[in-house]
């Protein structure tokens, strides 16, 4: 599934291409993907301007100068094609511009979402009300984990991969996070010192800022808009690395926590 790196380069790679520009076409090709798509979008955003492309957690924002702000989400295999040469079946999407740019968000398994609310509003849309901070932002901070984790016994993993302590992290990341701050995946969030917390979370900037500069990590299905691939997965320090060796010497071990795989070292994660 895209993670905030993914859709952080996504976001990025539409910027150039849409911010600015008139929409003159915007037509949903199906009624639904993981939910129904608004029955109003292609009335609201065709004719509209773009004036901005953003992103909330793994959620990316276009905004229009109607106030109005497209959302979408890539679910497990979303991505969108600039000025592909053919539509093809999973092209749920498309848009085009004043300028003569096509695109369209493709999405065969369709757990990915499309939405419209108005620019005022965007803070009480359902899935944003209970988020905790962006962790590449001011707020996201080891004396903010340290507050909201304290007496949690919940493994660090599965508290860092709660949305509403920190907005966007997956389970890549997480993994990788950690590594890099030495901490067990399995240590409960309140024994974790101050200290600890703020080299998890320098450790969590750097991983999320070094996988943005790389395009984000190509697992299965995610490619840029431009079709380009990321290459952050080729500097994994642990996912999907089991029974290699860690930079100690030490096998990188998985174990499954709710479903997921976490990767780790034994011997340098305490």
């Amino acid at each position: 599934m895209p993670e905030l790196p993914e859709v952080e380069t996504t976001v990025a790679g539409l910027r150039p291409v849409l911010e600015g520009q008139r929409l003159t076409l915007v037509e949903p090709r199906r009624a639904d993907l993981r939910w129904p798509i608004p029955i109003d979008l292609r009335q609201r955003m065709t004719g509209a301007v773009v004036t901005a492309l953003g992103r909330r957690a793994k959620y990316g924002l276009v905004t229009t100068d109607r106030g109005d702000v497209m959302i979408f989400h890539l679910g497990m295999s979303g991505r969108w094609r600039i000025d592909p040469e053919v539509i093809e079946k999973h092209d749920h999407l498309l848009l085009e511009t004043a300028s003569g740019h096509r695109l369209v968000l493709n999405d065969p398994r369709r757990f990915g979402s499309l939405d419209i609310v108005r620019s005022g509003d965007l803070n009480s849309y359902k899935p944003f009300v209970l988020m905790g901070p962006e962790p590449l932002g001011d707020d996201f901070t080891g004396a903010y984990l340290k507050a909201t984790t304290k007496g949690r016994k919940a493994p660090i993993k599965q508290l860092l991969l709660d949305q509403r302590i920190v907005a966007g992290l997956g389970n890549i990341y997480v993994c990788e996070a950690l590594h890099m701050a030495g901490i067990s995946p399995r240590l409960r969030g309140e024994a974790i010192s101050k200290p600890r917390y703020d080299r998890l979370v320098a450790a969590i900037k750097q991983v999320l800022l070094a996988a943005i500069a790389a395009g984000g990590s190509s697992l299965r299905d995610f490619v840029q808009p431009d079709g380009e691939l990321g290459y952050f997965a080729k500097d994994w320090r642990v996912y999907g690395r089991e029974g290699q060796a860690c930079d100690c010497g030490a096998p990188v071990r998985r174990r499954v926590d709710s479903g997921r795989s976490t990767f780790y070292c034994s011997q340098c994660q305490k």
